[in-house]
């Protein structure tokens, strides 16, 4: 069989993952660590990063997904580590699925209390379970009031074997400079910590409890508590609005690349691309490049968005002109005249932070990383 040439790839750095496991662990060195692998690992690949993170020194004592389809998936791989199922089940028969794959269901409304209640009457647990009952303090997305979360904290506290971890989800903590950002945030740690109080004292004090994402690790020390649940940080990414992923010390984990295949000259007046969103102001130099929003590249990334070329005697950043389609995109080189057929172009990643590109079309690194299509091999390094 024939070996094409790759148009489009995107190297994970496994490393770089374990060294933003280890500032996790720096920054909450009293927190156990839930990895968030939601969305194939951000689009790195579940298997590969869960792997990597159980090779890592970190406290990593389970795994956090939000569908039940990702929890199973995740069980198969045979880790040996609990499963968080942060969006929770929606009838019994998830919440026996559950029950039998070592997967710890967040209870986020009281009708799963009440299934739950249910279903351990009807058929009393074999071992020992866990439960994360998720108050809404703020978010107002998933999670119970205050007084439902006692309701439960209390019906569950009768059943024996089961273990509970009380948790909350900041809203806001990613600009904690403004003071918006830190009135929102203390106003949920207040709400939530109240509720923990009051009943705190029926677990005599050993009540666990998980409020921070990346964000919150980064942001709020003093919420770090047992559990930490880390996401987008671990790929090198920043949860904050004023500060990006190499400001925090992150190491990228994804390098998005393809390849120049074809280098024109376009005269002064000419328009580059669908709808002639880019005119040229002077003659230039315009190489086409073999990834379009069919491969995960933003549609939205517009002109001036960064990219590195790769020549054979350097590496030179320069910008997209002209509309994303759906499997190229056009970039300046009138600057890189030793640019060449097949030199390799860099989308995002170690010499190109995903939230530079980001911000240039007007989403988040979150939203690229998910993106990456299936036409786009993974390799590891």
């Amino acid at each position: 069989m024939i070996e094409t040439t790759r148009r489009v790839w995107a190297e994970i750095d496994l490393e770089a993952f374990k060294k933003n496991l280890a500032v996790v662990s720096e920054l909450s060195p009293n927190s156990k660590i839930f990895p968030v692998v939601k969305s194939n690992a951000y689009g790195h690949g579940v298997e590969q990063i869960a792997k990597s993170a159980l090779e890592s020194p970190a406290r990593v004592t389970g795994f956090a997904v939000a569908t039940i389809q990702e929890a199973i998936e995740l069980n198969g791989l045979k880790l040996g580590r609990p499963i968080l199922l942060m969006n929770g089940f929606v009838n019994r028969e998830e919440l026996r699925l559950c029950m039998e794959l070592n997967v710890e269901p967040v209870i986020h409304a009281y009708y799963q209390v009440e299934i739950a209640l249910e279903l351990m009457s009807l058929k009393p647990m074999d071992g020992a379970a866990r439960f994360w009952v998720k108050m809404n303090s703020g978010m107002n997305r998933l999670g119970m009031s205050a007084e439902d979360c006692k309701k439960a904290l209390f019906s569950f506290k009768s059943i024996p074997s089961l273990e509970i971890v009380f948790m909350t989800h900041l809203a806001y903590a990613d600009d904690m400079d403004n003071p918006k950002s830190l009135s929102f945030t203390e106003k949920q740690l207040s709400r939530f910590m109240q509720a923990e109080e009051a009943v705190a004292q029926e677990f005599d004090n050993k009540l666990e409890v998980s409020i921070s994402a990346s964000a919150g690790i980064l942001t709020v020390p003093r919420a770090h508590r047992d559990y930490v649940r880390p996401g987008v940080m671990l790929y090198g990414s920043s949860p904050l609005a004023k500060r990006d992923g190499q400001d925090l010390g992150l190491h990228s984990v994804m390098t998005l690349s393809s390849r120049l295949i074809s280098i024109n000259k376009v005269l002064a007046g000419e328009a580059i691309g669908y709808n002639a969103t880019f005119v040229c102001d002077r003659d230039m130099r315009v190489g086409t490049v073999s990834i379009g929003y069919g491969d995960g590249y933003p549609r939205s990334a517009g002109n001036g968005t960064p990219v590195l070329v790769k020549t054979s005697s350097r590496v030179i950043r320069t910008q997209v002109i002209g509309r994303v389609s759906m499997d190229m995109i056009t970039i300046d080189l009138s600057e890189i005249q030793d640019a060449q057929i097949d030199d390799e172009v860099v989308l995002w990643g170690r010499e190109l932070g995903a939230d530079e590109v980001a911000a240039n079309a007007d989403t988040i690194a979150y939203e690229l990383f998910c993106k990456v299509t299936r036409r786009v091999p993974l390799t590891y390094v």
